[in-house]
């Protein structure tokens, strides 16, 4: 396992951020296992959120995580999805639901905290008084967004004081929309069309971390793609470059997104420790350029 800069936090972080959104599922004795598997394995950055499982992962993850251990992780969490009723970028809501994260997860300090989804009442300014409250209280050390184009980032960061340094979107091999416009610049078929504002090249431009979440899944929670009847070129290809490298199609998966040079850290979304190990494995394997387009172009794109 290697390390990043997240952002421009001046914050070391793994390449590979072990996402804890599944984990209410297992028990105490579970995420220990889990919890300390990854450490062992060199993955210490945890990607948290307050809705999931109603905050039960956070509780769940504090509980397993001691005092003596606190210093060897890092911790991210995000905030402002009021599940089936709104979206809250309020003040009010920001300070709330950091005090509660910080409760369940039993810490005095969140490394990383993000919103989550865009609010289309935000109001950058009240945003900025409640990161500037969490820094300088030291409960929070640095901040980014989740789900969000360019203009909604340079929106939010003209208020603010500190550097944004993630924004946490949706992408692997099927989700690859922002890669797709790019190489289909002055075309006139749907993968020409920018969805995200060119969120991919600014995110570059100002040094702002990608964490893809949800790297294997195809479409919205729709499955995985690897060994999917559905997906038959996709894990032909795939398969042929995991033999060579002696690994298998998960590890590949992730391999395939650390080859590009925007640095995205990937967000792992199992509670399998031995898949867990496959991902991790990615970082050690920089595919070639051929390799790479191969797998882009199995999955079902074509090059213009």
């Amino acid at each position: 396992m290697y390390n990043i800069e997240l952002g421009r936090s001046n914050i070391s972080v793994p390449t590979i951020a072990v996402g804890c959104m599944r984990i209410s599922n297992m028990s105490k004795e579970g995420v220990d296992y889990f919890v300390n598997t990854a450490l062992e394995n060199g993955a210490y950055f945890f990607d948290h959120a307050d809705i999931y499982d109603g905050g039960r992962c956070e509780s769940l993850f504090g509980e397993v995580v001691t005092p003596s251990m606190r210093d060897n992780i890092m911790i991210q969490t995000k905030c402002g999805i009021v599940p089936g009723k709104m979206f809250d970028f309020s003040y009010e809501h920001i300070i709330r639901s950091a005090e509660e994260s910080l409760k369940r997860l039993k810490t005095d300090y969140i490394d990383v905290f993000l919103l989550h989804r865009p609010d289309a009442l935000v109001e950058p300014e009240e945003v900025a008084r409640a990161f500037d409250e969490l820094k300088m209280s030291g409960k929070v050390k640095a901040f980014g967004v989740s789900n969000q184009n360019s203009y909604q980032i340079q929106l939010l960061q003209n208020s603010l004081d500190m550097p944004l340094c993630v924004n946490q979107l949706q992408f692997g091999i099927m989700h690859s929309s922002m890669i797709q416009s790019g190489i289909n610049v002055n075309m006139h078929n749907d993968s020409a069309v920018n969805r995200d504002g060119g969120v991919l090249d600014y995110c570059r431009l100002n040094n702002i971390t990608i964490q893809a979440w949800s790297p294997i899944q195809y479409g919205f929670f729709e499955g995985c793609f690897i060994d999917n009847d559905k997906f038959p070129e996709l894990n032909r290809v795939m398969g042929e470059i995991a033999d060579r490298y002696g690994v298998n199609k998960n590890t590949i998966a992730f391999a395939w997104i650390l080859r590009h040079p925007a640095k995205i850290q990937p967000v792992t979304g199992t509670t399998n420790t031995e898949r867990l190990k496959d991902y991790i494995k990615a970082t050690d394997i920089k595919l070639t350029r051929e390799e790479w387009y191969d797998i882009y172009r199995a999955s079902g794109n074509i090059l213009p």
